[in-house]
């Protein structure tokens, strides 16, 4: 009889804490502000509003599922790549034309205000991150138009350094740079951005352009998809000191998924999958195949061995909240931009799978909804403050 209401006592339990978490996870806004749909989408001919399993890790229909409320698409191209501008047009466009045809599931804001009107009306806020600052070809009047078009955030670098910042990669990998850190036009767009209220994106940039940027801003700054170093010293990654002078500038870390990032024994595991099928993925790229979707066929050819490389799903969130509070961490997935993912966060529908880790580590509802969006709407509002509103294109 004692083990029969053992039993009961502990199944009863599970079932209150399943219905808390989704209904926490249902009565919060739930932000992604980085996902890399556009680009599979712009390089592959997928159709974001089709299904998409076994394709990509998203698409319109399970970003409902998973409890999405905003979504801040990732633009981007390589750093080298020709006439960058009009090919983040053209990734705007993709969306631009699944908005235009789910007018009922999804909506492009401008702002706080647009966003929390689309999420009362139980559609996906949509919003452009624009990754690079390459992407605006040295023109203001090009970082002005992107703003038009929908962008809410200009990640200032990619790993390769535009003209006026330098990246984390070229930073800790090339002895040659002309200079470190913002140059004075790289200065004039972070204080364009701040009269735009645009968010400023330290994402990529390498230490020298953080704390320039950290000096020069005038309103909260984010790392829409980076993590902990301390964790994984990876270059990507930001240090303590970053994490607190991000904090201080009362903005927010949203932190990234790729194994990588939150594993720091990936990287070798990585290294020896990669090197044991070196011909085939050599193979794959001289048949035109670019390096990572050659990673992204490899995965999924290799699933067994893809999954045992996936660590657990890490409670990197706990450590900024232990560091600098809970007001200042959020989630930038970076899903469909890495080819693997941790265990339990296969894609966009596990999003719940993060608020039932966080009511079992015992947070609140309150301190909940913060990480699962209300830290980047905090940031998102101050940026918008004291400027007058965007007519962003919603075509």
């Amino acid at each position: 009889m004692k083990i029969k209401l053992l039993l009961f006592s502990i199944l009863f339990t599970n079932q209150i804490i399943a219905q808390s978490y989704q209904k926490i996870h249902d009565k919060s806004i739930l932000v992604d502000s980085h996902n890399d749909i556009l680009m599979k989408a712009a390089d592959n001919g997928l159709v974001f509003d089709t299904d998409l399993k076994g394709k990509a890790n998203s698409d319109l229909a399970r970003l409902k599922q998973g409890g999405l409320d905003v979504q801040l698409f990732s633009v981007y191209c390589h750093g080298d790549a020709l006439e960058p501008f009009a090919y983040a047009n053209r990734e705007m466009d993709i969306l631009d034309a699944v908005v235009a045809r789910n007018p009922d599931k999804i909506v492009k804001v401008a702002n706080y205000a647009g966003l929390l009107k689309a999420v009362k009306q139980h559609k996906i806020a949509a919003m452009f991150g624009v990754e690079g600052g390459h992407m605006i070809e040295d023109d203001l009047n090009k970082l002005d138009a992107i703003y038009k078009r929908g962008a809410r955030y200009l990640t200032l670098t990619h790993n390769i350094s535009p003209s006026w910042a330098t990246s984390a990669a070229d930073e800790t990998v090339n002895v040659n740079l002309p200079h470190k850190g913002l140059t004075d036009f790289g200065r004039k767009v972070v204080q364009r951005m701040n009269q735009l209220g645009m968010l400023i994106d330290v994402s990529h940039a390498g230490d020298q352009t953080f704390w320039d940027v950290i000096k020069l801003a005038t309103k909260p700054i984010i790392a829409s998809h980076s993590s902990v170093y301390n964790l994984a010293p990876h270059r990507r990654n930001l240090k303590d000191d970053q994490i607190k002078a991000l904090a201080k500038n009362k903005g927010v870390i949203q932190v990234n998924f790729h194994p990588g990032f939150i594993d720091s024994s990936f990287d070798a595991k990585e290294t020896a999958f990669l090197e044991k099928y070196k011909a085939e993925i050599d193979s794959l790229q001289k048949s035109g195949m670019h390096e990572y979707y050659a990673m992204d066929y490899l995965y999924q050819k290799y699933e067994a061995e893809a999954n045992a490389m996936r660590p657990p799903l890490s409670m990197l969130i706990e450590y900024i909240i232990n560091l600098v509070g809970v007001d200042y961490v959020g989630l930038g997935s970076d899903f469909d931009g890495i080819s693997l993912t941790p265990q339990q966060l296969d894609d966009v529908t596990s999003y719940p799978v993060i608020t039932k880790a966080l009511v079992g580590k015992g947070y609140s509802k309150k301190e909940i909804s913060k990480i699962l969006g209300g830290n980047f709407l905090r940031v998102l509002k101050a940026n918008e403050e004291k400027q007058p509103v965007s007519n962003v294109q919603t075509n």
